[in-house]
């Protein structure tokens, strides 16, 4: 036999061997996976190119986890340097302790006025507070008169009106109190009030508002951020080159979600760190890590929604309009600036029914203020997972029919 005829004869012998490895269980599979995974990568790099190359998009977001955490501490509710005038028609003892006890920082000096001159002061807006004590004010109180003092508030200024008479009420009968025992010798109060402030001792609003706004500027730069993606490239043509290319819907996707999540993802992570720890001096209890890896699962959901409202919207206005109430509902009604307990029953499960955001609020406040672990946080990462695969899937759904029928 010849030496081509025996060369024949192997490649004939080889060529099952090789049919049979490439029908291996699992080799087709493992190949089509690397595939996608290769060009949702190579995908990803040209998002992240286009958002390094695009100097506006990272001003926002570098303003959004620096100058607008820090400035959303200033925007304080607690009462603090509360101008108050006292009109003192007693002129005793009692009513001089009164006026002294209302000290800095929770107000400033009290200003001695006349009752004649208390409403043009409100009126002016000189005094948030006027307290009138009336005359005979401290007799009465020894007698058992129980007389009444008055307390003019501006409401104006609600929150601090609320805090500020609420530490009014406390001085005055803080001070009666103790000018009463002193006077009939008792030993003191009859029942002592112990309180105790768990993950915020001195109740900072800083504390809470700081990582609030790092929550909100997360959701509004997703959303935003993977939408205007979307709608650029349809704006100016290039999503026909995505057309003709050998790819599938959900590796657009994909590449999106992960590019511009990534970007928002390690801003959070750093202005946690850098603005809120250590500029801000705000202690985190918990695991950064944890909450940046919940973090992940929560950007993914948002930035499923904003594709989802880009595949809605034809042009980068209307995807603006679009934008702004979902938004303000996600961020209003989440938790993140209002207690949920103050919502009425039905809409504080129908929030969080539709969107992630009440689920992330609790679980990033439970990791950061309070230490909790993964055993404690996991039903609100798998409530957020689930939402998220929802919003992914109606949003591919949209994807393939209004992009790539078009």
């Amino acid at each position: 036999m010849s030496h081509a005829s025996q060369t024949a004869d192997s490649r004939e012998q080889a060529k099952p061997d090789a049919v049979t490895k490439a029908n291996r269980p699992g080799s087709h599979w493992f190949a089509t996976l690397r595939l996608h995974l290769a060009n949702t990568f190579r995908l990803m790099i040209k998002e992240m190119r286009s958002i390094r190359s695009d100097p506006i998009v990272l001003m926002l977001v570098a303003f959004s986890f620096t100058v607008a955490v820090d400035a959303a501490t200033g925007a304080s509710t607690e009462a603090t340097n509360l101008s108050v005038a006292v009109v003192d028609e007693d002129h005793s003892d009692l009513s001089r302790r009164i006026a002294d006890g209302l000290t800095p920082p929770t107000f400033k000096s009290a200003v001695e006025i006349t009752a004649a001159e208390a409403d043009s002061a409100m009126n002016s807006q000189r005094f948030l507070f006027v307290i009138e004590i009336p005359p005979k004010f401290q007799e009465d109180v020894l007698v058992g008169r129980q007389p009444s003092v008055q307390i003019n508030v501006d409401a104006t200024a609600i929150a601090q009106a609320f805090n500020g008479m609420t530490y009014i009420q406390n001085v005055v009968m803080n001070y009666v109190t103790e000018f009463i025992t002193g006077r009939e010798g008792l030993s003191g109060e009859p029942v002592k009030m112990v309180t105790r402030v768990k993950f915020n001792p001195n109740l900072k609003s800083a504390w809470f508002t700081s990582v609030m706004q790092i929550i909100n500027n997360l959701t509004m730069l997703t959303v935003i951020l993977t939408g205007s993606a979307l709608i650029r490239e349809r704006e100016q043509g290039t999503v026909e080159h995505l057309l003709v290319m050998p790819v599938v819907p959900a590796e657009i996707m994909f590449s999106k979600i992960l590019a511009n999540g990534a970007v928002t993802v390690v801003a959070a992570g750093l202005s946690l760190a850098l603005v809120v720890q250590w500029w801000l001096g705000v202690p985190i209890a918990g695991s950064i890590f944890l909450f940046l890896a919940g973090s992940c699962i929560y950007v993914f959901t948002v930035a499923a929604l904003g594709i989802l409202l880009a595949t809605i919207a034809a042009t980068m206005g209307q995807f603006g309009l679009l934008s702004i109430p979902v938004l303000l509902v996600m961020m209003l009604l989440s938790g993140a600036m209002t207690p949920m307990e103050s919502m009425p029953v039905w809409l504080q499960y129908l929030m969080k029914v539709i969107t992630p955001t009440p689920h992330f609020v609790i679980f990033a406040q439970n990791v950061l203020y309070r230490g909790a672990d993964l055993s404690i946080v996991w039903p609100q990462l798998l409530a957020t997972a689930a939402i998220g695969s929802v919003y992914f899937g109606f949003a591919l759904h949209r994807f393939r029919r209004v992009i790539f029928s078009s």
